[in-house]
């Protein structure tokens, strides 16, 4: 036990601490020959050469990379009025294409080419119709049981995709002659899909609250579709997951025509079911 005790106590040799200490007191060791002199000084020759080399090639290349930074900003700057430009011209252009096609849908369908641009969304429609408003629950994580016992989303208590699906396909079922959704007008061939938690009207997202107005005889309208099966599945997601739904019938409401238009031709087909070569152009249709 004392040889142990005399190593933790003088761990370092007498010597070795008292030539420590004299080097301490004295400034730390200094370069004693000629030669070990002369290297010292080239160093420190070599450092502030190297410094001073280095501050004034920062100097002589400041404005240079201060002048290729404004350079690459105007670049940047006339890029995007260029692009916005092009932005601004392709609205122009689709805007006048699809002015095009609504005048073409009218004059291709006859006597019937206000319903043609009706049913394709081409005009706008004013006149009586309904207003339902649905909207997520104010807890969004209610649970029940009901139509979405099998659904595998936890948050039960969100308007889904296939929601608005049933309830736009409930109204055209009980009489709707045109629908829209936020201001976003449906035809037979929009598509009401999801893209994670939003919903989107052929290719656009919605935000909640949803307001659906649909042109009919309102008082009608209303009464049949909340009597139809998908007027009762939304009173069921009401009931059982708190979805908040309100329906009322409208003097006036006013449709916007559809943003874009998808022009279809279809031709006639003899009883076998080929082609029977060229026939009359007609604009098609179909339901998504």
């Amino acid at each position: 036990m004392s040889l142990l005790n005399n190593v933790m106590d003088h761990s370092l040799d007498d010597g070795y601490a008292e030539a420590t200490a004299r080097r301490e007191s004295e400034g730390g060791p200094r370069p004693q020959t000629l030669r070990a002199k002369l290297w010292l000084a080239a160093g420190l020759v070599l450092a502030a050469l190297v410094v001073t080399l280095g501050a004034a090639q920062a100097r002589i290349s400041a404005p240079v990379v201060a002048k290729e930074r404004e350079e690459l900003i105007d670049r940047i700057e006339a890029e995007t009025a260029a692009a916005d430009e092009l932005e601004k011209n392709v609205d122009r252009l689709r805007e006048e294409v699809g002015e095009r096609q609504r005048k073409a849908l009218q004059q291709q369908g006859g006597h019937q080419g206000d319903l043609v641009a009706l049913l394709s969304g081409a005009t706008e429609v004013t006149g009586q119709g309904v207003k339902l408003v649905v909207d997520d629950a104010e807890d969004s994580e209610a649970d029940g049981g009901g139509p979405r016992e099998s659904s595998s989303f936890s948050d039960t208590g969100r308007v889904r995709d296939r929601d608005m699906q049933r309830v736009v396909n409930g109204l055209w079922e009980s009489g709707a002659e045109a629908v829209a959704i936020n201001g976003q007008r449906l035809t037979a061939l929009s598509a009401i899909r999801a893209a994670g938690d939003a919903i989107l009207v052929d290719n656009k997202p919605l935000v909640p609250p949803y307001t659906v107005l649909a042109v009919g005889d309102g008082k009608k309208l209303s009464t049949a579709f909340q009597d139809s099966a998908d007027g009762q599945y939304l009173h069921a997601l009401q009931e059982n997951f708190g979805i908040r739904s309100s329906i009322s019938a409208q003097e006036k409401v006013r449709l916007p025509a559809a943003p874009s238009l998808i022009v279809r031709t279809a031709e006639p087909r003899t009883a076998g079911g080929t082609p029977a070569g060229q026939g009359t152009a007609e604009t098609g249709k179909g339901t998504s």
